[in-house]
């Protein structure tokens, strides 16, 4: 079984910055895909971004504001979130270990993270 555990997020003016950590259990955690997702009220969980097999991948909608950085060594992945805007405010999730599918499918994903609220005010 493994455990994913996030922290980080808040509420921030528009513009400014958050970072958010996930911590993903394991001995593997170095093989393993990290996705993060967001949700807002309502809608499917929507990618943010991924890493896996030494690659990063973006949305369009945040590649050139979000940037996500890995520590194997400390099993943690973390998303540096900059230039927030209102629309960027929603739940924010970590997701370990792509079961199947692609790595920007919040389905394909085996474990989960309890979710983190990010709020951005104008």
């Amino acid at each position: 079984q493994v455990q994913v555990v996030q922290s980080g997020g808040g509420l921030v003016q528009a513009g400014g910055s958050l970072e958010l950590s996930c911590v993903a259990s394991g001995r593997s955690f170095s093989t393993y895909y990290v996705g993060w997702f967001r949700q807002y009220p309502g809608k499917e969980h929507e990618f943010v971004a991924a890493t896996g097999r030494g690659r990063l991948y973006y949305a369009d909608s945040v590649k050139d504001r979000f940037t996500m950085r890995r520590d194997d060594a400390k099993s943690t992945v973390h998303l540096q979130l900059n230039n927030l805007k209102p629309e960027d405010t929603a739940v924010y999730y970590c997701a370990a270990i792509l079961r199947r599918g692609t790595y920007n499918g919040w389905a394909n994903y085996e474990y989960r993270g309890q979710g983190t609220q990010v709020t951005v005010s104008s």
